[in-house]
């Protein structure tokens, strides 16, 4: 377990929200927790999806849970996410 992954009980808290894979016959390569630990390391270190470590996943897991982007489907991508241009006098 690395700095700042869940504890046990912080697990045992968050498991029951969250919900049941689509295909619950075939389990996933990995587990919740190490897709969750990943996602909280690269918003705490603010680094790219490419540089999460290996123990939580490879970094198509994340981008293939998320889309195509680095947020979540549909974050950012309206049109009052996105900056507005400057006006020149």
């Amino acid at each position: 377990m690395g700095r700042g992954d869940l504890t046990s009980e912080q697990w045992a808290r968050l498991e029951p929200l969250l919900p049941v894979g689509k295909k619950p016959e075939r389990p996933p390569i990995r587990s919740k927790r190490q897709l969750i630990n990943g996602i909280r390391w690269r918003a705490r270190t603010g680094a790219p999806w490419r540089d999460v470590p290996a123990r939580y996943g490879e970094w198509e897991t994340f981008t293939g849970s998320f889309g195509a982007g680095s947020a979540p489907s549909g974050v950012g991508s309206s049109p009052s996410c996105r900056p507005r241009p400057t006006r020149r006098a």
